[in-house]
Order: C-alpha cells, then sequence, then structure tokens
C-alpha cells in the first residue's frame, strides 16, 4: 500500500512539473511574458525562466523513472508534457495573467 502510495505522490509531482515546466519556457518567450506581465522582463529574468522550465522538465522524467520501468516512464512523461502543455496553451489564450503565480518575484 505504501509503494502505491508514493507511486502516485511521484506521479502527482510529475504531473505539477510538467505543468510548471512547459509554463516557465512559455513564460520565457517575449510574446508570452508581454501577454501575462505587459512589459517586456530583463534577458536575465527570460534565461531563469528557461533554466526552470528545462530542469523542471527534467525533473518529472526522473520522478517518472523511478516510479515505472523506462518504456513506460518515457510515455507517462510524454503524455504529462503533453497535457502541460495543453494547460498553459489555454490559460495562455483566455487568462494569461493566472500564470503570474509561478514567476511572483517578476513584478
Amino acid at each position: 500500500m505504501h509503494e502505491s502510495l508514493s507511486a502516485n505522490l511521484m506521479l502527482t509531482a510529475a504531473l505539477l512539473l510538467s505543468f510548471c515546466g512547459m509554463a516557465w519556457l512559455a513564460l520565457s518567450m517575449q510574446v508570452h511574458a508581454a501577454q501575462v506581465w505587459q512589459y517586456q522582463p530583463s534577458p536575465a529574468v527570460l534565461r531563469l525562466l528557461r533554466i526552470l522550465g528545462g530542469c523542471s522538465i527534467g525533473a518529472a522524467l526522473l520522478l517518472c523513472l523511478a516510479v515505472d520501468h523506462a518504456t513506460m516512464a518515457v510515455l507517462v512523461w510524454v503524455m504529462a508534457l503533453s497535457g502541460g502543455a495543453l494547460l498553459v496553451a489555454f490559460t495562455l489564450s483566455s487568462r494569461p495573467q493566472r500564470l503570474r503565480v509561478l514567476a511572483p518575484w517578476i513584478r
């Protein structure tokens, strides 16, 4: 029972990291950053968002690999990335300011 619970928690964390990673990668683009904050953040901030996005996507892969064998883990990871990207796209098209929560240090 404990293995199942920890596996579910790790997969939930992987889903959350996938969403955050895709959101940070989207926010590191000038167009989406302007959509969310109505101004252009500095290049250093955009670079930090790219690094955060890449690291969180990599961490999501590691969590998926910890739960399942490699072939299933990669499938789950790709599906999590697809779902995260879709959710970010819908958020950017309807209420982009909601993504400010993921980068509260940007004012």
